[in-house]
C-alpha cells in the first residue's frame, strides 16, 4: 500500500512567520480598506481576496507534490464544499477532500454533488465526515438527533451514498434515511466513490471506520499510544482493506536549534502550554521530522494529513525539503520488505 500526504489547508484565518496570531491573509473587514490598517495583513487590497490565499496554498501543496488537500468542516468557517470546487480547476493532481457534517443534508443529494465533483474533476474528490459538534451546537443548525445516534446516522449516510452511486434500483429503509427505487443512471452512474475519511479513538468509532471508512485519521499522539487502537482497528476490520491515517502538525528546520527557536517564539506568543504543543506538533530539523515521520509509517501509517502555520510558507518548505526524502526512504522500505 503507497503512502499519501495530505495538507491540511486554513478555513478561518492563517499566520504569518514569527506571529503566533491568527491574521486575515487576503481578507477585509470592510471594502476599501487602506493596507496593513486594521484587520489586514495583506496589501494588493480588493484584487486579492481569501479564496484566492486558500489557492495558493493548494498550488503549493499540488506542485510540491502532495496527494491531496483536506478543506475541513469549521463551523465559522467558509463551506468546505465551495471552497475545493473552486479550487478544483486551479490544480491539476492532489485530491481535494471536503470534511462535512453528515447531519448537514441528505445523503442522496450528496452523492449526486460528490458524482458531480468526480466528473468534473477526474475522480478527484474526497469526504472527510465529521461526528460534528455537541448537541446544543448541532441543534443552533438545526440537527437535532441526540448526540448517541450521531455515529449510526453516519453509518447510514455512507451506506445510502455509496448506494444510489452503485447501484440503480436501490432501495434502502433505516432509522435515518429512506430510499424507494433510487440509483443513480445514465452520465451519473459508474463514477468513481470518494474515499471516505473517518476519526476518533472510542470503540464505537473504530467498529465504524471498520465497516465503511477508506482512511481513519487518528488525531496527534505519541507512536506508542497509537499501536494499541491501530491494532484494534484491524481486529475490527476483519481483512477489509482500511488505510491508517494521522493528523499532525509539523514544524521543520534546517537544524534543530532553529525549529526550537521557532517554536518558543510561538508558545510565547500563543500562550499554549508546551506539553500540549509537542503533543501535537513534530518540532525539530528536517531529519528529525522525517526520521519521526517514517516511525509512524513503520506503525502502519500510510496516510498523512499535515498541517502548519503559515500553511501556504510551510507547505512550501516541507514539500521540497522533506517530503520528496520521505518518500523516497518509504519507498525502499516497501521494497526491501
Amino acid at each position: 500500500m503507497t503512502t499519501e500526504f495530505i495538507w491540511q489547508l486554513p478555513t478561518s484565518g492563517d499566520g504569518r512567520y514569527s506571529q503566533a496570531q491568527r491574521s486575515r491573509r487576503g481578507e477585509r473587514a470592510a471594502p476599501g480598506h487602506i493596507p496593513f490598517s486594521e484587520g489586514v495583513s495583506d496589501p494588493r487590497g480588493d484584487r486579492f481576496n481569501y479564496f484566492d490565499y486558500l489557492h495558493q496554498v493548494a498550488r503549493a501543496a499540488d506542485i510540491t507534490g502532495f496527494d491531496g488537500v483536506l478543506v475541513p468542516h469549521d463551523l465559522e468557517g467558509d463551506e468546505s464544499w465551495i471552497v475545493a470546487g473552486y479550487l478544483a480547476r486551479g490544480t491539476r493532481h492532489v485530491r481535494l477532500i471536503a470534511g462535512f457534517d453528515a447531519g448537514w443534508g441528505s445523503a442522496v443529494y450528496a452523492a449526486k454533488n460528490a458524482v458531480s465533483f468526480q466528473r468534473a474533476t477526474d475522480g478527484r474528490f474526497g469526504w472527510q465526515i465529521v461526528a460534528g459538534a455537541d448537541e446544543a451546537t448541532r441543534r443552533r443548525h438545526a440537527d437535532n438527533v441526540p448526540q448517541h445516534d450521531v455515529l449510526a446516522r453516519i453509518d447510514e449516510f455512507v451506506t445510502v451514498a455509496r448506494g444510489v452511486q452503485t447501484s440503480a434500483p436501490y432501495d434502502f429503509k433505516g432509522r435515518f434515511f429512506e430510499v424507494q427505487g433510487g440509483g443513480f443512471r445514465g452520465p451519473l452512474g459508474g463514477n468513481p466513490l470518494p474515499p471516505v475519511y473517518l476519526g476518533g479513538t472510542s470503540e464505537e468509532s473504530l467498529a465504524l471506520s471498520a465497516r465503511q471508512a477508506d482512511v481513519h485519521v487518528f488525531d496527534a499522539a505519541p507512536v506508542g499510544e497509537l499501536r494499541a487502537p491501530i491494532a484494534r482497528l484491524r481486529e475490527l476490520a476483519q481483512g477489509r482493506s482500511l488505510a491508517i491515517g494521522l493528523r499532525i502538525d509539523v514544524l521543520a528546520r534546517e537544524d534543530a536549534a532553529e525549529a526550537e527557536r521557532e517554536a518558543a517564539l510561538y508558545l510565547a506568543q500563543s500562550g499554549q502550554e508546551r506539553a500540549g504543543f509537542e503533543r501535537r506538533t513534530l518540532v525539530g530539523s528536517y531529519d528529525e521530522v522525517e526520521q519521526r515521520l517514517a516511525e509512524y509509517a513503520e506503525a502502519g501509517v500510510t496516510s498523512f494529513v499535515l498541517g502548519a502555520t503559515p500553511h501556504l510558507e510551510e507547505a512550501w518548505r516541507f514539500g521540497e525539503h522533506v517530503l520528496p526524502r520521505l518518500r523516497s526512504r518509504l519507498n525502499q522500505s516497501r521494497q526491501a520488505a
